[in-house]
């Protein structure tokens, strides 16, 4: 046999895959490359990932970010050659009726955070599925909920207690009272 039958006959006895047609497979393909190209510190296909409005929901209550801000909040991480590594373990995609929007929640594995929990909605755009939001989230254990609940509560109080920075004076002179 030649090199070309023994590739065809290899090919055919291959396990179908799923088809690129079928919007759930093409779904998590975005997101499993979305999670490698940070993994890859891929900035480029990393963002490429997102809606023009898109937006990220990190841990902290602060994080949420429109793609642009969070691309620059990330941008040293991916400077460095490696951003962060999210191991999908297990992911639900349901879609929308007209099969235009996307949402789905996927368990993670991650070196830093541990077990966390990522879901979002993804939107069709053309071809092309795009994330238009993304939430990263840390599970807590319900017999740990008190616990967090109660240094979640210490740590705002603290964090109102501080003085707040100073406000620096205008650059303008503020206009004279009426009389």
């Amino acid at each position: 046999m030649t090199t070309v039958s023994l590739l065809l006959l290899a090919l055919a006895a291959a396990p179908v895959g799923t088809s690129p047609a079928d919007p759930k497979a093409a779904v998590a393909a975005v997101l499993d490359d979305w999670h490698k190209a940070a993994a890859a510190a891929d900035e480029p296909r990393y963002f490429g990932h997102f809606t023009a409005d898109g937006v990220f929901m990190g841990t902290d209550a602060t994080e949420r970010w429109t793609r642009d801000e969070f691309r620059a909040w990330s941008k040293p991480y991916f400077s460095k050659g490696k951003a962060w590594s999210f191991k999908p373990v297990k992911r639900f995609i349901s879609l929308s009726a007209d099969g235009t929007v996307a949402w789905f929640d996927e368990t993670l594995d991650t070196p830093n955070l541990g077990p966390s929990r990522g879901s979002g909605v993804l939107v069709k755009e053309g071809n092309a599925w795009k994330i238009a939001q993304y939430n990263l989230s840390v599970p807590i254990p319900n017999d740990l909920m008190g616990e967090v609940t109660k240094r979640v509560a210490a740590y705002e109080k603290a964090q109102a207690a501080k003085p707040a920075p100073a406000t620096p004076a205008p650059t303008t002179p503020a206009p004279a009272p009426k009389k």
